[in-house]
């Protein structure tokens, strides 16, 4: 049995090369996409746009340009789903969005990961950690979310948080690092 391309290490989630020549044409390809989609004027086209570069798109589905992430492909929509103007979403691995959530701008989900030891880092290793938004939540502008977050349905999270750790369902997580507040 062949050994996993690069690719397939990063889809996995495992430690992979970035530079490898197969994820540096996917990239390409994804930033081409991003500027016709961050170029276009017209919704009935920069719907059709999304449902082309994104994994899946759930129906009224929508993205204000400009918006910036690393493939795309690994990115899914629920229905109903709205992010505000500039967004990233680092989707080296799956980032999924549940139905009727609503992000502001700015905000930064953040599925790519890096070793902590400074060799391994030169060494040009990074891998991903899925991040998961249920539906029906808030995200306040200029959120981020860091690499394996979990956010459950119906979460708030407040306007320049920073999320390390899982949010319940329910729940209303500020600050940085974000905490959960007392009900």
């Amino acid at each position: 049995m062949p050994a996993p391309s690069e690719k397939q290490k990063m889809l996995a989630g495992e430690p992979y090369r970035a530079s490898d020549p197969e994820i540096v044409a996917d990239q390409r390809a994804a930033a081409e996409w991003m500027q016709r989609f961050n170029a276009t004027v017209g919704e009935a086209e920069r719907a059709a746009l999304l449902r082309m570069g994104l994994g899946s798109v759930g129906a009224g589905s929508t993205i204000r340009p400009p918006f910036h992430c690393d493939y795309g492909t690994n990115i899914h929509l629920g229905a109903g789903v709205f992010l505000n103007f500039n967004c990233v979403i680092l989707d080296v691995v799956e980032v999924r969005i549940g139905d009727g959530t609503q992000i502001g701008p700015g905000v930064q989900i953040l599925a790519a990961d890096h070793p902590r030891d400074p060799a391994e880092r030169a060494a040009g290793l990074e891998w991903g950690r899925p991040i998961n938004i249920g539906s029906n939540v808030w995200i306040g502008g200029g959120a981020i979310l860091l690499p394996g977050i979990t956010i459950g349905d119906d979460a708030l999270i407040g306007a320049g948080s920073v999320v390390t750790r899982d949010v319940p369902a329910g729940a209303t997580a500020v600050g940085n690092p974000a905490r959960i507040l007392e009900r």
